[in-house]
């Protein structure tokens, strides 16, 4: 009768253990796939010049966003501003593995290597900072920038 109250009691804890490590895998499993340790989202190149003489199109202005890792990060509600405020919210865009985004300032037809602002006024000034947040606000990273380009 001993044996038969020690199994059961086993089987208890071993079932409690297994709740508890179900709850807390979502948690975890999202933050490998969206930026753990094989993803890494960061700033990458950056061009404060307008190429088009005030119209803000694929030569204009924009800032790299780049997967450093091999997984995939969707970047929805991933945000991009500046220090006077200006922001953009990317939605359901995809990063693969070594892939890198243009964010433009202007006005464009979103592809997967290239997303569009359309804004009419420039938004990165020659000395200035970019900072990127995941979609639950976190600063992810901070680049910024000064002098003559």
């Amino acid at each position: 009768m001993s044996a038969r109250i020690t199994r059961r009691v086993v089987a208890t804890v071993l079932a409690s253990g297994a709740v508890v490590a179900a709850v807390a895998l979502p948690a975890g499993a999202a933050e490998t796939r969206d930026h753990g340790r094989f993803s890494r989202v960061v700033i990458g190149d950056v061009n404060t010049r307008d190429g088009h003489g005030g119209r803000f199109g694929r030569g204009g202005e924009w800032i790299e966003v780049v997967n450093t890792g091999r997984g995939s990060v969707n970047l929805r509600g991933w945000t991009l501003s500046d220090r006077d405020g200006n922001r953009y919210r990317f939605n359901n865009v995809w990063l693969v593995g070594h892939s890198k985004v243009r964010v433009h300032t202007g006005f464009g037809r979103d592809t997967r290597r290239d997303v569009f602002q359309d804004r009419r006024n420039s938004v990165w000034d020659r000395r200035d900072a970019a900072t990127l947040r995941n979609d639950h606000r976190r600063v992810v990273d901070v680049k910024s920038w000064s002098g003559r380009r």
